[in-house]
Formats: C-alpha cells, structure tokens, sequence
C-alpha cells in the first residue's frame, strides 16, 4: 500500500465514520423510548450488534472510496464514481434521521430502497475503476438488503 492510498483511505474512512456518528446522534432519540416499544420480527438484531456492523460498513466503504480516488481525481470515471459513492452516503446518513429521530418508518424504507439502487450503481462504477473497491462495497450492499427486510417489517408490523 502507498503512502498516497493510505492517506486517501483514511481520509475516506473518517468520512465515513462521521456520517456514522451523526447516525449514532440520530439514533439516540429513537432507541431510548420509540424503537424499544416497537413490534419487531424474528429476524431482529440487538442494537449491541447492529452498531459494530455499520462500523465494520462504514470502514470497507472507506478504504473502497480510498482505492477509487487513488486512481486520480482528474479521471471522469473516478469523478463519477465517487460522486455516486458521496450521494449513497448521505442517503445512508438520511435513513437514520428518518428511522430513530424523525420516526418515520415508512420515509426510511423509501430511502433505503434508492439508497441500495444506489449502492448497486456505485459498485458498477467502482467496478470499472478497481475491481476490490467494487467488491469491498458487496457486504454493505447485503446489509442494506437486510436493512430493507427489517424496516419493511418493522413498518408493516406496527402501521
């Protein structure tokens, strides 16, 4: 790994983690009253593991962006790509402000369905930059499926 790469990575990866803690302050109004009183389905996870995961999330996507500025801005498909990767990423960060502060299940299912079309077209054009950074961004684009699945439940169960 070059010295150059690292920094990107980095630098991409503290984005990412920001986008996440201002999730992190979403969720804080959700989660203490609203979220534990929900219906939820089998299927859900603790909150003690659903954290760790977009963390893990947050940092594949990083070094993916990281890889993909480290073939050079001045490139019109790395320009494009990672323009699809910043608007994915404030979708991501929109969903929690949709789900836990605002309350809104049915606006985040919205929003998590385009943000996964979304992701889908970012890994494409991740793909025609660097195939690793497109496949790095194949474990958040199974998690936002599962998100999907939870939030649709959970909407449907408690409408």
């Amino acid at each position: 790994m070059t010295k150059k790469l690292l920094i990107r990575s980095s630098f991409a990866i503290g984005i990412c983690l920001i986008f996440g803690f201002m999730g992190i302050i979403a969720t804080q109004t959700g989660t203490e009253e609203w979220y534990p009183s929900l219906e939820k389905p089998w299927f859900d996870i603790p909150q003690n593991i659903f954290s760790p995961v977009w963390i893990i999330m947050y940092i594949f996507m990083g070094i993916a962006a990281g890889i993909v500025w480290n073939k050079g801005f001045y490139h019109k498909w790395v320009k494009t790509a990672l323009y699809h990767f910043g608007f994915q990423l404030f979708l991501n960060g929109f969903w929690f402000l949709l789900f836990f502060a605002l309350q809104k299940p049915f606006l985040a299912l919205l929003d998590l369905i385009a943000l996964f079309i979304l992701i889908l077209i970012t890994i494409k054009w991740f793909r025609i930059v660097n195939k690793t950074a497109a496949y790095l961004l194949a474990p958040y684009a199974l998690w936002v499926l599962f998100a999907i699945a939870l939030n649709f439940e959970i909407w449907r169960l408690n409408s």
